[in-house]
Formats: structure tokens, C-alpha cells, sequence
């Protein structure tokens, strides 16, 4: 349990509303950050490599397919995935995305709308970090707007042909296994596309100023040809997507949290030991007014995060719900990271401090799994019942 008299990343004692086994799980993640991210993660940010030796150490630590149950999968509540996503993020928004492609995405897609052969094949093996999975929603002129895709699957006598291209799809050119969503004679149907398949190709993304420790891909598929058993039989419509960009946008909602943790605490560390006109930075009433202002952010996006996974666990989280956790959280992380960056004077721009690799990382954050933009728009659709997408 947190002491509010001896922690200051916790004066409202948000640790004392979780369980022994939420906290086991809390804990568990955040050690294991701290072994194996912080030492590595600003050579694997310069370097811009996604440490590829970490999926199944990701799988032994139990956060692939968190939330899921049954065919090797965790099986945990929304508050410890959510947990986790924190603490991994606190870490790197790079390494939580993985663990969010991977489960929340990818994983979800299979478990919810895949058939029994499907999830037997893929599932047991995802979970445990040995195959790596994507999700191929976004095109390069549909991003905010999915409904707008234009990749296409043709029905043949014996399965199905694909054509079209994508553009920011996370793990992509390492993926064993693709979830592709293409626009068929009956809608959007998601499709299963494994590694090796003839016609997919996939090119990282480079330079990027943003997520440097991950991949985001180009995809095109070019007269791929896929079997009758390459759909998910259970997904029609944007329905199967959003379904699991929900499960993602609820893990961001906390994850975002961890960034703006760590970028305070590391700003307030600095401003505890750096002397400035014979006293310490945290001596001075403005930085004092700056890391007040983080905090209480910080416990405020933490509260609402709590709120939406013990929503999740009862079974009455609304889509509505979880955009205003990820508009909120998501934005405050990122105005904590760049206040924290000024607490730092000119070493806040050096990989030996977080809080700017945080602020940039969160501007991929902020755009994908809804932009500010469309959040704000589905939670003014919610209180006007007036859709204000389309001018």
C-alpha cells in the first residue's frame, strides 16, 4: 500500500483502492522494467531497433493477450492490464505499444472474431512472444476515416485475392501473422495474412522523431492470394476493428499515465540535487508550482484510469468512456513530459533524462487509436446526439 506521507507520486493514496494481486502484478512489471528497459531503452531510442530478443521474455512476464482467456493466454483483469500497460510505458511508449499490437490489437482480433482453428493455431503461441502478430487498418489515405479504405478482397473459387496498401502498421516487417481489414462485395471483413505470403510487402518507416525504439511499417499487398479459411468468420463491418482499437484505447489511457509518471519523477529528482544560485532547483517556487501541477494530473489520469478498468472488469465500459480517458490522459502525459523537460535546462534534451523521448514518443500516442480530433468528436456526438464527423 502507498504512504501518501512518504511517496510523492502518490499523495492520494491511489495504491490502497488496489488489490494484493493487482499490486503482485504492478510490481511484477515494474521490476522487470526497471531490469531490462531503463538500462537499454535510450541505446535502443538513438538507435532507433525494436529489441527483438524481448517478445518472449514479454510472454513469460504474462502481458501478451493480458486480458484474454483460455489458448495459453493470462486470463488477468482490465486493471492489471492496465497496470501493466503503466509501468511498461513508464519505461518506453515503444515497448508498451509492442505488448498493445500484440494483444490488444492483433491478439483480440483473433480470440474475438477468429475461428476454433484459428485461435488454436495463432493464440497459444502469440501469447508466449514466439509469434509476433499486426494489424493492418490504416491506409495512407484513411487513417481517421476507415470506413474510406480502399483495399479490396475479391471472392475466387477458392478463397480470396487481395490488393491495397496500408501505411503505420506497427510491427509489420517482423509480424509472423497479419490481421488485414480490406473491403469486400459485403463490407469491411478482417482477414488473416501469414509471414511469407506471396505478394505482402512490408518497409519500416524511417527517419522517425517518434516511437524510434519500435516499427511502424509500409504494407502493399499486390494480387495476394489467400485461402477460404484466410477470414475471420466472426467480424463484419467496422465493428471488428473498432472492437479491438477499444481494448487498445483503454491500455493507452494508462499507459500514457506512466509516461507522465516517470517524467516527473525524473524532474523531480534532478531538481532535488541540481544547485542554482546556492540552493536547489526544487527550492524555488516555480519549480515547485511546475511539479504540483504535474502531480496532480498525474493522480487525476491515474484515478480516471482505475475508474475505466474497474468499469471494464464489471462489464459496463462504454466506447464514450474510453475516448475521454484517452483524449484526457494521453494530452496531459504530454504537457507533463515537455513541463518536466524545462524543470532540466538544457540536459533535458540528452537520451540521459526521459521526459523528452516521453514527450516525443507521446506525439505518436496522441495520433494513433483515435487523434484528439476524433475523440473530441465521438464524445460531442455522445452529449449533443449530433455527428459533427462529416462537414
Amino acid at each position: 500500500m502507498s504512504d501518501s506521507t512518504t511517496n510523492p507520486s502518490d499523495i492520494l493514496a491511489l495504491d490502497s483502492l488496489l488489490t494484493a494481486d493487482e499490486v503482485a502484478v504492478r510490481d511484477k512489471v515494474r521490476d522487470y522494467t526497471a531490469q531490462r528497459i531503463r538500462p537499454n531503452i535510450a541505446r535502443w531510442y538513438e538507435e532507433a531497433v525494436f529489441p527483438r530478443e524481448i517478445p518472449p521474455e514479454l510472454g513469460e512476464l504474462g502481458v501478451l493477450g493480458m486480458h484474454l482467456d483460455g489458448y495459453g493466454c493470462p486470463g488477468r483483469t482490465a486493471v492489471e492490464y492496465g497496470l501493466a500497460a503503466m509501468e511498461l510505458e513508464a519505461g518506453d511508449s515503444g515497448i508498451r505499444t509492442f505488448v498493445s499490437v500484440q494483444g490488444s490489437l492483433a491478439m483480440t482480433a483473433i480470440h474475438k472474431w477468429g475461428s476454433e482453428e484459428q485461435k488454436e493455431r495463432w493464440l497459444p503461441r502469440m501469447a508466449a512472444g514466439e509469434l509476433i502478430g499486426c494489424f493492418a487498418l490504416t491506409e495512407p489515405t484513411a487513417g481517421s476515416d476507415p470506413a474510406s479504405m480502399t483495399t479490396f478482397a475479391r471472392r475466387t473459387t477458392d478463397g480470396w485475392v487481395l490488393d491495397g496498401a496500408k501505411r503505420w502498421i506497427g510491427l509489420a516487417s517482423i509480424a509472423d501473422v497479419m490481421v488485414v481489414w480490406a473491403n469486400t462485395e459485403d463490407g469491411i471483413r478482417g482477414f488473416l495474412v501469414p509471414a511469407g505470403t506471396p505478394g505482402v510487402t512490408a518497409t519500416p518507416i524511417e527517419p522517425k522523431l517518434s516511437m524510434r525504439a519500435s516499427i511502424q511499417c509500409d504494407v502493399t499487398f499486390d494480387a495476394v492470394g489467400l485461402g477460404a479459411d484466410a477470414i475471420l468468420p466472426g467480424a463484419a463491418g467496422l465493428r471488428g476493428p473498432f472492437t479491438c482499437l477499444n481494448e487498445a484505447r483503454y491500455g493507452i489511457a494508462w499507459g500514457a499515465m506512466g509516461a507522465a509518471r516517470d517524467s516527473y519523477e525524473a524532474a523531480l529528482d534532478y531538481a532535488g540535487e541540481r544547485m542554482q544560485f546556492g540552493r536547489p532547483l526544487a527550492g524555488y517556487q516555480m519549480t515547485q508550482e511546475k511539479l504540483v501541477n504535474m502531480l496532480v494530473e498525474i493522480q487525476k489520469g491515474t484515478l480516471l484510469a482505475l475508474h475505466l478498468g474497474r468499469l471494464k472488469d464489471a462489464g459496463h465500459l462504454q466506447p464514450q468512456q474510453i475516448s475521454l480517458g484517452k483524449l484526457n490522459n494521453v494530452r496531459e502525459a504530454i504537457k507533463i513530459a515537455r513541463e518536466a523537460r524545462t524543470i532540466l535546462g538544457g540536459n533535458g534534451v540528452t537520451l540521459d533524462y526521459s521526459p523528452l523521448r516521453h514527450a516525443n514518443n507521446l506525439e505518436s500516442v496522441r495520433t494513433y487509436e483515435g487523434t484528439d480530433e476524433v475523440h473530441t468528436l465521438i464524445l460531442g456526438q455522445h452529449i449533443t446526439g449530433i455527428g459533427a464527423f462529416r462537414g
